[in-house]
């Protein structure tokens, strides 16, 4: 079965991740998908196990006597809450030319090469889209589809020489929860790679530092008719705060290294308000300045409005893992070789964002990023360049190739 085959059929699951929910994984669609992957990985006959918190973990041995290093291929079965996750309809663009591809008429949403110039990097290829009501999936179902098909060639073409390889999948990678409960003892692989990035050819091994932020605004409801001097609007608490950030760190203002402060969501009324922010950057020194800025304005307001006012829980998700990864840029380097060995161009970006890998790597095993082929996450404008994720799954052939020929 080809990767993109698999992903029409990953994405008839709803496996949004739930950024409020107190379950692990947060969304039973999640586990749906998760346990039909293990009957998928059985049906291969690969030995895989699913723990009490949802994780897939299936090895493969080693057809060769040489010692090699164990090897993980990770990618998570989460999609983002940012936008519906339900009744994906996907369609096949067919040879796809550079026009701008009508995607929704009735909503008026389309992908313009004038606004997503990345599209021009798929003509002559074929595209799977959404009905621009819904997200694809393709973050990170096209990674899942991929390793899951290379894993098929693996067990059919025994003269494939390696060593033992990992097969992983993740619940909870989109709310920053992915790695939470894995246990990398369970893995047993001494690096690994996520396929959770771009375009076919990407490696990324930069990420941003990240942390959420969460307030609660307590106010005074009194009746508007009689309110002068009493009332005090948590709504508008939350938005001063907002306007005490810097202004110029909101991420449809930053690229490439440049971090941001995202307002996530936002609620409430009078009485009490919450907000929700995600905190990004490359650099740690100006990360931490981020957090310092958000303490500040908590304190600003709590100093205007009395104590308690403002209510603010800073949490690290995950850290740069470039730090991690520089003693060990054999790993990376394999991953180039491979990408040339494909007849591509290594695309060697920054991540605007972080993985799975990320958390890992600082939990020991290091794990740089690829890409999958998928482009324009979290919404409607969504699509996977199909010749692309072909690319990706021979990607994985060479680097298993290159390991083995060491």
């Amino acid at each position: 079965m080809k990767a993109y085959e698999r992903l029409l059929q990953y994405v008839k699951f709803d496996t949004q991740s739930d950024p409020n929910s107190k379950k692990y994984p947060s969304t039973e669609g999640q586990l749906d998908l998760l346990k039909y992957l293990l009957q998928e990985l059985y049906s291969l006959g690969v030995e895989a196990k699913i723990d009490e918190f949802g994780y897939v973990i299936g090895k493969i041995k080693a057809n060769t006597q040489k010692s090699l290093p164990k090897v993980a291929l990770i990618a998570h079965v989460d999609t983002s809450h940012d936008a519906s996750g339900k009744n994906i309809k996907p369609r096949i663009i067919n040879n796809y030319q550079g026009e701008t591809l009508q995607l929704n008429k009735d909503k008026h949403i389309e992908i313009s090469p004038s606004i997503f110039p990345k599209i021009k990097r798929s003509i002559g290829h074929d595209l799977i889209v959404t009905d621009g009501t819904t997200l694809l999936g393709a973050d990170d179902k096209a990674g899942v589809a991929e390793i899951m098909t290379f894993v098929e060639f693996v067990q059919n073409n025994p003269d494939f020489v390696h060593g033992e390889l990992r097969i992983v999948f993740t619940p909870d990678e989109e709310i920053g929860k992915g790695t939470d409960y894995l246990n990398i003892k369970k893995v047993d692989a001494e690096f690994g790679y996520t396929l959770d990035g771009s375009a076919a050819g990407e490696i990324a091994y930069e990420n941003f530092n990240a942390a959420s932020a969460k307030l609660v605004f307590n106010g005074k409801s009194v009746h508007p008719g009689s309110a002068k001097n009493k009332m005090l609007n948590a709504i508008n608490l939350a938005y001063e705060f907002d306007q005490l950030l810097p202004q110029n760190m909101r991420p449809e203002l930053t690229d490439g290294y440049e971090g941001f402060n995202h307002l996530t969501q936002i609620e409430g009324a009078c009485e009490l308000a919450k907000s929700g922010y995600i905190i990004r950057n490359h650099d740690k020194t100006i990360y931490e300045k981020q957090k310092t800025d958000f303490k500040r304005a908590a304190e600003f307001i709590n100093d205007k409005y009395g104590v308690g006012t403002c209510e603010l829980t800073i949490t690290d998700s995950y850290f740069n893992m470039k730090n991690a990864l520089e003693d060990k840029m054999d790993i990376i380097n394999i991953a180039l070789e491979a990408i040339k060995n494909q007849g591509l161009t290594p695309i060697v970006e920054p991540i605007r964002g972080g993985t799975d890998g990320a958390r890992l790597t600082y939990m020991g095993l290091p794990c740089p990023n690829l890409g999958t082929g998928g482009y324009n996450f979290h919404g409607p404008y969504e699509y996977a360049d199909i010749q692309e994720m072909d690319m990706s799954v021979e990607i994985i052939k060479n680097i298993i190739q290159i390991i083995t020929n060491k």
